[in-house]
């Protein structure tokens, strides 16, 4: 005896069997959600990658993507509020320590100071941070390449100053300029440097009050011994993953019982705005692929519904047989269901070309926009897609939960046919 079937397998294959009766119409309904996943996942895509430019343009020119302070340096940012305090720490320990952590790409010294630029009879105030050279251009990318000029050289008396700056002071690159700023000690440190380099950022506050030193010219100018340092910045391997970072780094150097407090912080608590930006920015646009597919569900929903009045009459045959509504129902919800995984696999055939294209050929509209200053970053309007898993598993989620809801009411109105008034006619 032939092991007999079960039931459910026969209303898949009914399923099946009804949408494709009317080829045309399922083709045009398929592809509907298809294209619909294809502009949720491009939408996500694009997304990501404009808020990773805009978060890597607003971190890594100067801040860094994580900061590692004493708990109280914030807010007043204290020269005396260093590391370790009066007895300072190993630098070099807690640097090695910071970049062995997973996810931290590198790390970087730094002390901050400001005070006066001076040359001939021209002043400026400025905000001084000292760095190690070798380390900060892994971390930043205001030391990689200068508008005129270069980097200043760790041991060195030099200073990479913003085009603003140069052009109020009336310098050139190979000038010499006077820095005077308070001191550890209550007096106030003052020496002649010399101006390695300029950058140029069009951030206006940027390039016309701030300058970069070796942290070791800083450390002297302010009497600082080189165990006393402000921070250590750090780039991690995913902006979007900095606060998890810091909380694993957090763990880690408490672990390692270093001796002295430590507070490691994300860009998303010292770049609030641009946090609170990419949040708004999120749920907008996650706002806008759920009208995407609300909006296919009223399609889907048209044309299914259209189908099972065309049905109506199979349906009253079944039920007179003694089919119990709840499988009739089920049966249409089967067809959305199918027509979903139909437009899930199309739409993943048509995405993964476009988004290969948007991700290695992205469009450039710089030329035509140029670059845009907004939250404390410059970043180019490139149409960079970024990859996420997130992203196209959300949208392949809603796009079967879309084919099911849009099947819900054509199943009620099957279920709700009389047979008798169905078959009246016949």
């Amino acid at each position: 005896m032939k092991p007999r079937r079960d039931d459910r397998w026969i209303w898949w294959r009914l399923a099946w069997r009804n949408l494709w009766r009317n080829r045309r119409r399922t083709f045009i309904t398929a592809s509907a959600l298809a294209f619909g996943y294809l502009a949720a996942v491009t939408i996500i895509g694009i997304w990501r990658g404009m808020l990773s430019e805009m978060i890597a343009s607003g971190t890594d020119l100067v801040t860094g993507q994580l900061q590692i302070h004493a708990p109280d340096y914030y807010p007043e940012r204290s020269m005396y509020t260093t590391l370790g305090g009066r007895e300072g720490i190993d630098v070099d320990e807690l640097v090695r320590l910071t970049r062995e952590t997973p996810g931290i790409v590198a790390a970087s010294p730094r002390v901050h100071g400001g005070g006066l630029v001076s040359s001939g009879s021209e002043t400026v105030a400025g905000l001084f941070m000292g760095v190690d050279p070798d380390h900060e251009v892994e971390v930043t990318r205001l030391l990689e390449s200068p508008a005129e000029g270069r980097a200043p050289r760790a041991g060195e008396r030099e200073i990479l100053i913003g085009r603003g700056m140069a052009d109020r002071l009336g310098v050139e690159v190979g000038d010499e300029v006077v820095l005077v700023a308070p001191a550890s000690d209550g007096s106030l440190g003052n020496d002649l440097y010399r101006v390695s380099g300029m950058f140029a950022t069009g951030m206006v506050a940027l390039d016309g009050s701030f300058g970069i030193l070796p942290i070791g010219s800083l450390q002297e100018l302010m009497a600082m011994p080189e165990e006393w340092i402000h921070e250590v910045a750090a780039t991690v391997e995913d902006p979007f993953s900095a606060p998890a970072v810091g909380d694993s780094l957090a763990v880690a150097l408490a672990a390692r019982g270093l001796g002295y407090p430590v507070q490691p912080r994300p860009w998303t608590v010292f770049q609030a705005q641009l946090a609170e930006y990419a949040s708004l920015a999120g749920a907008v646009n996650f706002i806008i692929v759920g009208i995407i597919f609300i909006m296919a569900i009223f399609g889907v929903a048209n044309t299914m519904l259209l189908g099972t009045f065309e049905r109506r009459r199979e349906f009253a045959v079944v039920r007179a047989l003694g089919t119990q509504p709840g499988m009739v129902a089920l049966t249409v919800v089967y067809e959305g269901l199918i027509l979903g995984v139909v437009a899930l696999a199309v739409g993943v055939l048509i995405s993964v070309p476009v988004l290969y294209w948007l991700h290695n050929y992205p469009p450039d509209l710089s030329k035509a926009f140029g670059d845009i200053t907004m939250l404390g970053s410059v970043w180019r309007p490139v149409l960079r897609a970024e990859y996420s898993v997130d992203g196209p598993v959300v949208s392949a989620v809603a796009l079967l939960i879309t084919s099911i809801l849009s099947a819900l009411y054509p199943a009620y109105r099957a279920v709700k046919i009389l047979p008798a008034d169905a078959l009246a006619d016949l």
